[in-house]
């Protein structure tokens, strides 16, 4: 009897109400992956309202979790549990790898480097320009990253495990940066490859105003309040309140504000602050969220 070849890479992505791009994103991932027994892919449905979840259903070469209602980021961890991958690429459901090699150097990287916990891909829009983020090194090189951006990173499945997947009560917004500490503390490292390549199609969304507002206040408060330890935590937690109360009288959702502030610091935190190391390594966090390094971005 044939032995069955092993899962190396499970492809994992959440969609909800895009079924134009959730079409346009499975057809390019089926067509990398024909063939391939070392791969899956596995998508989620947040419980979408536009025949998504009816298309997917009639996907034979990829699972399906379908979800009774729209839990946010925590779909993804429903999808996470059931990889059998000994990695899951990360995506959204409008973003896929440019091609087979970057699935093909993906695995080979984290094969060959144990210390590596997270790869972070190069993320670029159709036309090749890169969506540079602070979430990444300022080098185009295979080098150590301070973050990963959601839409593209592979990350090893036993340790996505460990650390109990995404931070489910985040609902959306800086799930990345707690999974990037909690991968450090771990003792793994964070890796940026330029040839690992995403291309996101950014599709414009439709979430309302008072969600950008509302979850990276209360989120980003929670982090701090958890990661950091005094006086560096109290810096950090006026600067960040002074940046969000600006965006909010910009984009005139200051109830919103304060409603995200009362419900972070409502909610007990176990605190675990950072080694220095860990802090050094992820030092673009803490300047954005220092007013002093946002007020001399500016000038």
């Amino acid at each position: 009897m044939e032995k069955r070849q092993q899962i190396k890479l499970s492809i994992v992505f959440l969609n909800f109400n895009r079924l134009a791009e959730t079409r346009y994103t499975v057809e390019r991932l089926l067509e990398m992956t024909a063939g391939r027994s070392d791969l899956e892919i596995i998508a989620v449905d947040n419980n979408s309202e536009d025949g998504t979840a009816e298309y997917l259903e009639n996907q034979g070469a990829i699972q399906t979790v379908l979800l009774p209602d729209n839990g946010g980021i925590a779909g993804y961890n429903e999808g996470f549990k059931q990889a059998q991958g000994d990695y899951i690429l990360v995506l959204d459901d409008d973003s896929c790898p440019a091609d087979v090699k970057t699935l093909d150097l993906l695995i080979e990287l984290l094969d060959q480097n144990p210390q590596i916990g997270v790869l972070a891909c190069h993320i670029e829009t159709p036309a090749g320009v890169p969506q540079w983020q602070w979430h990444l090194p300022q080098e185009h090189c295979f080098a150590i990253s301070p973050f990963f951006i959601g839409c593209g990173f592979a990350i090893r499945r036993q340790l996505f495990e460990k650390i109990h997947w995404y931070p489910e009560s985040f609902f959306i917004y800086q799930n990345e940066i707690d999974v990037s500490f909690k991968v450090r503390v771990e003792g793994f490292e964070i890796y940026y490859h330029p040839d690992c390549r995403v291309i996101h199609r950014g599709v414009p969304s439709e979430r309302p105003g008072w969600r950008c507002v509302y979850y990276p206040t209360r989120n980003t408060i929670w982090l701090i309040k958890k990661y950091y330890p005094q006086p560096m935590a109290a810096y950090m937690l006026l600067s960040r309140l002074c940046i969000g109360l600006g965006r909010a009288v910009r984009l005139r959702q200051l109830p919103t504000f304060c409603q995200a502030v009362k419900d972070a610091y409502g909610e007990p935190i176990d605190k675990q602050p950072l080694s220095r190391d860990i802090r050094q390594k992820t030092a673009p966090f803490y300047r954005q969220n220092s007013i002093i390094h946002q007020i001399m971005r500016m000038v």
